[in-house]
C-alpha cells in the first residue's frame, strides 16, 4: 500500500496505545495499520464495506474487526487518551443531527430507539451531543435518538468538570443544569430563555467562543460515514465518531 491517510508520527501515538490495550493483540505493526488505514478510507469516503479496495484486505475481515473494537469502546477509549492534556479553561455543549441513510434502517418495532434512530418527517436521525475544550477538540459525546432535547445528555456530559467555562445555547438554559454546573465550581455561560421570570447576567463577550463547537460539527462531516449515518449499531458509528475525534486532535 503506498499512500497513507494517518502521518507517520500520529500512527506512532496510535500505536504506542493500541499496545497497551489489554483487550486486543497488535502485533504486527504492519497489519494493524493497514487495518486503521482501511476503516479511515471508509469513514472518509462513505463507501460500502465490500467497495473496500483489495490492498487493504479482506473487507469482512477489516468489518468484523471495526465492529469488535467498537462494541469494546475501543476507539472511545483512543479518543479519552488523547485528551488527557485539553485545555480546560472553558468547555462547550451543544448537539447536531445527523441524517441516516435508509441501509441503517430495518429493526422491528421499537428496536430502533435502543440504537439511536429517531423518526421525522424525511425519515430515521440521530443527534450527537458533544463536548469540546476551549480549543474545540471533542472531549466527550453520545448518541441519541433526534427527539431527544439537549438538555437530557448535559448532566452527564458535563459530569467531572470544574473550574471551567461552560458555553452552551439557551437549550441548556435549567435551573437544576445551572445549580450542577455551580456546584462544580463553574461558571455557566448560557444565555436565559425568553420565558425566564427573573433573568440571569451572563459574560456575552465570552459566549462568542461558543463558535468553536460549530466548527467541530462542520469538520466532523468531512468524514462521509458521519455525515450521513449508515450503520445500523449505534456502537458502529459512536466508533466512526470517537476515530474521527482522535484523528482531529492530532492534526
Amino acid at each position: 500500500m503506498n499512500k497513507y491517510y494517518i502521518k507517520e508520527n500520529d500512527w506512532e501515538k496510535i500505536y504506542t496505545f493500541l499496545r497497551m490495550s489489554p483487550t486486543i493483540r497488535v502485533r504486527n505493526e504492519r497489519k494493524t495499520r493497514t487495518f486503521a488505514e482501511g476503516v479511515y478510507f471508509i469513514m472518509r469516503t462513505g463507501a460500502q464495506w465490500r467497495e473496500l479496495p483489495r490492498y487493504y484486505g479482506k473487507w469482512r475481515s477489516i468489518h468484523k474487526r471495526f465492529e469488535q473494537w467498537s462494541h469494546k469502546g475501543l476507539w472511545n477509549q483512543i479518543l479519552i487518551y488523547f485528551t488527557e492534556g485539553y485545555d480546560g479553561e472553558s468547555v462547550m455543549i451543544d448537539s447536531t443531527i445527523i441524517r441516516a441513510h435508509p441501509c441503517a434502517a430495518g429493526y422491528e418495532k421499537g428496536q430502533h430507539i435502543r440504537e439511536c434512530l429517531g423518526r421525522s418527517k424525511g425519515g430515521f436521525t440521530t443527534k450527537i451531543h458533544m463536548v469540546v475544550d476551549a480549543l474545540g477538540q471533542a472531549l466527550r459525546f453520545s448518541l441519541t435518538p433526534e427527539q431527544r432535547h439537549d438538555i437530557t445528555q448535559a448532566s452527564t456530559l458535563l459530569q467531572g468538570f470544574e473550574h471551567a467555562n461552560v458555553i452552551a445555547d439557551k437549550a441548556y438554559d435549567s435551573n437544576t443544569l445551572i445549580d450542577q454546573i455551580q456546584q462544580q465550581h463553574c461558571v455557566p455561560v448560557i444565555p436565559c430563555r425568553s420565558n425566564r421570570k427573573l433573568p440571569r447576567s451572563y459574560d456575552e463577550h465570552l459566549y462568542k467562543e461558543r463558535h468553536l463547537i460549530e466548527c467541530f460539527f462542520n469538520k466532523i462531516k468531512h468524514f462521509r460515514r458521519i455525515f450521513s449515518r449508515f450503520d445500523k449499531k449505534a456502537s458502529s458509528f459512536a466508533g466512526f465518531l470517537a476515530y474521527a475525534s482522535f484523528i482531529i486532535w492530532l492534526r
